[in-house]
This record gives C-alpha cells, sequence and structure tokens, in this order.
C-alpha cells in the first residue's frame, strides 16, 4: 500500500527535526516534493506546524527508521495497521427531545389501538416506554388515561416505519406459530 501518512507536512517536520534521513527518503514517505522537504529544514516552509511523530501514531517503527538512516537508498515503509470495523447495524437509543416523550403513551395507544397483536413488550421497544406503562394503557388503568390521544408514532418520529413493520412481522409469525401449536392439541 503506497499511502501517505496522517499529516504528510507534521510528519516531515517531526522526521526532519528528528532523525538523520534523507531528504529524499522523507520526501518519499510523506508522498511531498523534495524542496518542500529541504525548504522544512531550513525554516522556510512548515513555519508554526508542530512535528507529529509517526511511531506513536503506529506508522512507523523505531526499527524502520534505523535501517533507512544507515542505508539512504532504502525507503521508509508505512506500517499499515488494519482495523476490521465491525459492519452490525447496532441500534443506539435515539434522543427524543422534551417535547415528544410526553407523546410516548399517546403512541403506545395509537399501537394497541391499530395493531392490537403486538405484545406489550415489543410496544414498549418501539415507542420507549416502560413494559408497565404499556400494559396499564392497555388495561386503562394508566394514571392519565383520560387525557391520552391516539397519536401516530411514525408520524411522529418516535421510530421508523420499517421498525414498525419489522415489530408486524414478528407479531405475525409468533400468531401463526400459538395457532399451529393449538392446533397440534
Amino acid at each position: 500500500m503506497n499511502n501517505a501518512p496522517l499529516m504528510p507536512m507534521a510528519t516531515a517536520v517531526w522526521l526532519v527535526e528528528n532523525t538523520s534521513l534523507t531528504f529524499e527518503q522523507i520526501a518519499n514517505f510523506c508522498k511531498l516534493h523534495e524542496v518542500e522537504i529541504q525548504g522544512i529544514a531550513d525554516g522556510e516552509v512548515a513555519k508554526g506546524i508542530v512535528g507529529y511523530n509517526p511511531i506513536i501514531a503506529g506508522q512507523l517503527t523505531r526499527e524502520e527508521i534505523n535501517l533507512s538512516s544507515k542505508d539512504p537508498s532504502r525507503p521508509l515503509n508505512l506500517q499499515v495497521n488494519e482495523i476490521e470495523i465491525d459492519s452490525d447495524n447496532k441500534k443506539t437509543k435515539k434522543y427524543i427531545p422534551l417535547s415528544k416523550r410526553q407523546d410516548k403513551p399517546d403512541s403506545a395507544l395509537w399501537l394497541l389501538k391499530h395493531h392490537s397483536n403486538l405484545k406489550d413488550s415489543q410496544i414498549s421497544k418501539l415507542v420507549g416506554i416502560t413494559k408497565n406503562s404499556v400494559t396499564s394503557i392497555r388495561n386503562k388503568s394508566y394514571w392519565n388515561y383520560n387525557n391520552l390521544n391516539s397519536k401516530d408514532p411514525v408520524a411522529m418520529g418516535l421510530f421508523s416505519q420499517k421498525d414498525l413493520l419489522e415489530a408486524l412481522e414478528k407479531a405475525e409469525r409468533r400468531v401463526l406459530r400459538e395457532r399451529k401449536e393449538k392446533e397440534k392439541i
């Protein structure tokens, strides 16, 4: 891989100040022109740029610098750290503004009315309220039940239509499974 190091100018400043590498080696490693490296050494280029240590950054090793310092024709090799990024789309809790939090029970009521096959635990997970609250809304024993207004949670942005469809599919599979179990008996 022939990539330049992170912050090549700052890396070049550090290499000029802290190593005995040739200007050509530094220029090739940092993907800069040799004249720029000469200018850094003369103090004409990169004034005020703080050197960036490529050893601490994991882009070079002390051994690599020493080997190249002893042999002026040897190029510096960028150390590549292959980091595997896990692409599992883990759901993060979405921030719900204070003004919308009071709408959560209203949304639970809407889900109970329009999608009665959803379990209380599914509704509580979708809307973001406790299962006990959902159960009390279903039983009409919620402390503020008389003031609840059924509101579509997708339209209010509490969760996406995709999330709702996934929950409905899961509930449908559960209902079919329970039906099959009853038929066996």
